[in-house]
């Protein structure tokens, strides 16, 4: 086995001010896609001005924030909230889901859209190339945490995870989807965008995030040990791998119809 590096969750300590390495993920990944995103907006064919990148920052990042606890709480622990409905609001205590994040960021770009009389397409191509970077600091950030493990194994690289009451060698997941969902789908975003024939293709590029990611998480949960109070459900299946099916098909709808656009 190798052994859990013990990193403190906390990154900084200023007397009762404490900055968790979790919330400077989500703000590398905001500040980097951000940055990222001025540039890819103003190519050919130019889907926003620079200023409206900045704008649309805030809308984002409200999104990811409010889509991703209001999907832990319907998805992963409904019971448990519908009788502690204040514990929803405290988001200090842990509990964000990346397919709640998703569907706020993808209802905060419409809006957006709207608001600047943008076409939602071509504008959420350049945000879904810029996706993959958050998710991978987010999962490095579980790996820091100890959280999130994987399921158990005896793979040479297994480890034991500080806060596993049972101490079993497990998969370290997290650096699995890390590597999945973040560096190779921000390369395969990057290869997609690099082609001037998928960037003048509305859709194309959103799609591609879609179902890519769903296919990274449909692999990455069959390393990574379920919520532990949901377990498997219908024929071994996870909630994790149930809710990106649908990210699949409506990635691979968007992927067709962009194609058949020419």
């Amino acid at each position: 086995m190798l052994e859990f590096p013990q990193i403190d969750p906390i990154a900084i300590q200023i007397g009762p001010l404490a900055i968790r390495w979790y919330a400077l993920a989500y703000i590398a990944g905001i500040v980097l896609g951000w940055r990222i995103l001025r540039r890819l907006a103003q190519a050919e064919p130019q889907a926003a001005t620079a200023q409206q990148v900045d704008d649309y920052i805030t809308w984002a990042t409200l999104g990811i924030i409010l889509g991703g606890r209001l999907g832990y709480v319907l998805f992963y622990r409904p019971g448990h909230y519908l009788f502690h409905p204040l514990e929803a609001l405290m988001v200090w205590q842990g509990g964000m889901a990346f397919h709640g994040g998703a569907l706020g960021v993808i209802i905060a770009t419409l809006l957006f859209c709207r608001s600047q009389k943008l076409d939602p397409l071509r504008f959420g191509d350049r945000v879904a190339v810029v996706v993959p970077i958050g998710l991978f600091f987010g999962r490095v950030a579980n790996f820091i945490n100890g959280e999130l493990w994987g399921r158990a194994t005896d793979v040479s690289w297994a480890m034991i995870f500080p806060a596993d009451r049972l101490q079993l060698p497990r998969h370290p997941s997290q650096l699995y989807q890390a590597g999945l969902e973040g560096i190779a789908l921000f390369a395969l975003m990057l290869i997609l965008w690099s082609n001037a024939a998928n960037r003048a293709r509305s859709g194309l590029l959103t799609g591609a995030l879609l179902a890519g990611y769903g296919a990274a998480r449909l692999v990455g949960e069959m390393f990574r040990e379920p919520d532990a109070h949901l377990g498997f459900l219908l024929a071994g299946v996870t909630m994790g791998q149930l809710l990106s099916l649908p990210m699949v098909l409506v990635g691979s709808w968007l992927i067709w119809r962009a194609r058949r656009a020419g």
